[in-house]
């Protein structure tokens, strides 16, 4: 009897969808499994370098993504104690790409997206309200069971990708658990309605040990992202009633704001020791975790289903045998420890731990030099691209496609 070669995703979220979609197009039949009964809205990432526009363009996403969200040229850095901003633009790498600029889109939006191009897939399937909670693995197939509002139910299938966050049924599943450390502090994004620009405030990293915060502008007149951290023995209960005092001290004017919605939650450094284990892989959160100061956390999800979707679709198709899994795992574990991990630790630190002035002042020092010198500029801008995998079949990489 031949092995299926259905696959089944764990996890309606982005990258879910994401791998789901990938699969789909090369004519993969795919069920997705999410708890939820449809998208959910929580303020998480939101920001998109540069270079994994090109990514998404390869992928038919970029138009709707753009139309959906909002471009800025510029970004700054802003010392809370002296209001100083530190600006730049991506000027520096106007020569190296057609989208010089940072994409903002939340990303519900972005899954919006991406459920959009899935539905007119013939070969995918999406089921809401539907909670994977076994994987039973066997050397050449796997059966899931699933619980759904009627009851539950055993499905057969291939491969099983768990793309389903943090507590990832599927990497319990595989007898696996997340490396690493836990931060001491939580982090709170709100969405709120204030006039920043009225003060002069754009999009930002707020530098302050006890006030810093990552700001952007949303889509929706006068709403902004807001994130900042308190710590994590605080009572979680009680961040709505701590949250002005916090505002009326971090922001400029009278600290005035209208709340609507904010999401606390716990920061990590944490990674899977493999991201395979025979039919099971993961992906995205479930894979690994990190604070998300830089940005890297989504991005970097991204990029695992891409890698995946490539690797995944060949071993199927029967191109390469499934050894091409094994490097799929190596490959982006690697650059969750080499670069998700370390530039994001060091964005928290210089954002949010600024405690040493000598320090801050070299920091801030540094900053200003790499704005006036557009080969430091664009070496920095170029940061964000270390996250892509080469292609695992050609070593092709989407910045130079």
């Amino acid at each position: 009897m031949p092995m299926p070669e259905n696959v089944v995703v764990a996890g309606g979220g982005p990258v879910g969808l994401m791998i789901a979609l990938g699969l789909a197009r090369q004519g993969i039949q795919v069920d997705l499994f999410e708890a939820e009964a449809g998208i959910v809205y929580s303020p998480r990432a939101i920001g998109y370098a540069w270079p994994i526009l090109h990514a998404l363009k390869a992928h038919g996403l970029l138009d709707a993504m753009l139309a959906a969200g909002s471009v800025e040229q510029e970004r700054c850095w802003r010392v809370h104690a002296t209001g100083e901003q530190v600006v730049f633009d991506h000027s520096a790498i106007r020569d190296d790409t057609d989208t010089p600029f940072a994409l903002t889109l939340g990303q519900d939006l972005l899954a919006g997206v991406l459920l959009e191009h899935l539905q007119h897939q013939a070969t995918a399937r999406v089921h809401w309200n539907s909670r994977l909670t076994a994987v039973d693995l066997q050397s050449d197939a796997a059966c899931i069971r699933v619980e759904q509002p009627g009851g539950g139910t055993t499905i057969d299938c291939g491969w099983v990708v768990g793309a389903d966050g943090g507590r990832s049924a599927v990497r319990r599943a595989m007898g696996l658990s997340l490396e690493g450390f836990s931060w001491d502090r939580r982090f709170v994004a709100t969405d709120i309605y204030f006039d920043f620009g009225a003060h002069g405030w754009q999009s930002c990293y707020l530098i302050d040990p006890v006030y810093g915060a990552v700001v952007y502008k949303l889509n929706e007149p006068g709403l902004w992202r807001f994130t900042y951290s308190e710590g994590a023995t605080l009572p979680e209960a009680h961040v709505l009633g701590r949250m002005p005092s916090f505002a009326n001290a971090a922001l400029p004017g009278d600290g005035k704001y209208r709340l609507k919605h904010f999401s606390p939650y716990n920061m990590h450094q944490r990674t899977a020791p493999t991201y395979r284990r025979g039919r099971a892989l993961l992906a995205g959160d479930a894979a690994h975790l990190t604070n998300p100061t830089s940005g890297f956390g989504l991005m970097g999800g991204l990029y695992d289903a891409f890698a995946l979707i490539e690797a995944l679709g060949a071993t199927i198709a029967g191109d390469v045998d499934d050894s091409i899994l094994d490097r799929y795992s190596e490959a982006r574990r690697q650059v969750f420890l080499d670069v998700t991990s370390p530039v994001s630790i060091e964005s928290l630190r210089l954002c949010f731990d600024s405690t040493n002035p000598q320090r801050l002042d070299w920091d801030i020092q540094q900053l200003r030099e790499r704005i006036r010198d557009p080969a430091r500029l664009r070496k920095l801008l170029w940061t964000p691209a270390a996250l892509e995998t080469p292609s695992l079949l050609n070593g092709t990489r989407y910045l130079s496609a």
